[in-house]
């Protein structure tokens, strides 16, 4: 396929394109922007290979999509940008520590979720990656909300999911929990279960490991249906896995998908990623 500007791979039959071809480096105008963007919502994730993305160019390049989110978790900030998100296991003298930086990242979750306006993209670039795992593995939340039978969509239709980053932090990172301060910077809040994609209009399930139950009901009843609509919504046919290499930069859709990383040897291999996530706008 092409558009003009650049070529586009399919990464998988459900969703994802690499985009060939294309210098982030320098500046994005309009128009390239504007097919980039067009990509984004049709394909879901977008792979981009061999960039060449300063701290600074990658904070830019995520001002075209939106407001880039300060993150409440402060101790991840890193290269002079609060907005940057830095995943690193290399201690003080860049040697493999044997720690994961955040085990909460190992399980499926929608960053930015746990927000009142949650998050719209993120951009997730490869400085150094392990020769095994180390992967992030992404699941498509249209196809998820589409596969459900129609006696989960009628128990589904109106639920609220309460988003609670304390909670899933303390249970999957409990050895680094939040501090009381940054609690109160991000209380729980309510999110429909089934929303509405602001810009294509499609259905899809809105979930993750942050939400921990369902408003109005039981907090053990609520908390089984979000268990049992997670464990529901990955399935291999809407799941793409991607192997990283140096230089990689992905860019994915918040609102419609789910994602993870997978495990790696944090005592042997490096592995150095910087984030960021686009803010954008409350679910409906």
């Amino acid at each position: 396929m092409d558009d003009g500007t650049f070529q586009i791979r399919p990464l998988c039959p459900a969703f994802g394109a690499e985009l060939i071809d294309v210098d982030l480096g320098a500046s994005v105008g309009d128009a390239l922007y504007s097919r980039i963007h067009a990509a984004f919502l049709r394909h879901q994730l977008l792979l981009f290979r061999d960039q060449n993305l300063p701290a600074a160019n990658q904070v830019a390049l995520g001002q075209r999509f939106g407001e880039v989110q300060i993150h409440v978790m402060s101790q991840y900030h890193a290269d002079g940008f609060p907005e940057l998100y830095f995943l690193s296991n290399l201690d003080e003298n860049g040697e493999p520590s044997g720690k994961h930086p955040d085990k909460g990242t190992l399980a499926w979750h929608t960053d930015g979720s746990w927000q009142r306006v949650t998050g719209h993209a993120t951009f997730l670039y490869g400085i150094e990656v392990p020769s095994e795992g180390g992967e992030t593995h992404f699941c498509d939340m249209y196809g998820a909300y589409e596969s459900l039978d129609d006696a989960m969509r009628q128990r589904l239709q109106g639920a609220r999911a309460i988003h609670n980053l304390d909670f899933s932090r303390s249970r999957r990172h409990a050895d680094d929990p939040m501090t009381e301060a940054q609690k109160r910077e991000a209380p729980p809040v309510d999110h429909p279960v089934i929303r509405t994609h602001p810009e294509t209009r499609r259905k899809c399930l809105f979930l993750g490991d942050h939400a921990e139950t369902i408003a109005g009901l039981d907090y053990a009843e609520g908390r089984a249906l979000v268990e049992e609509v997670n464990a529901l919504a990955v399935r291999p046919e809407f799941t793409y896995r991607h192997r990283w290499r140096p230089r990689d930069l992905v860019i994915w859709d918040n609102r419609c998908l789910m994602h993870r990383a997978t495990c790696y040897d944090s005592a042997r291999e490096r592995r150095v990623m910087r984030r960021c996530t686009i803010l954008g706008e409350v679910p409906e």
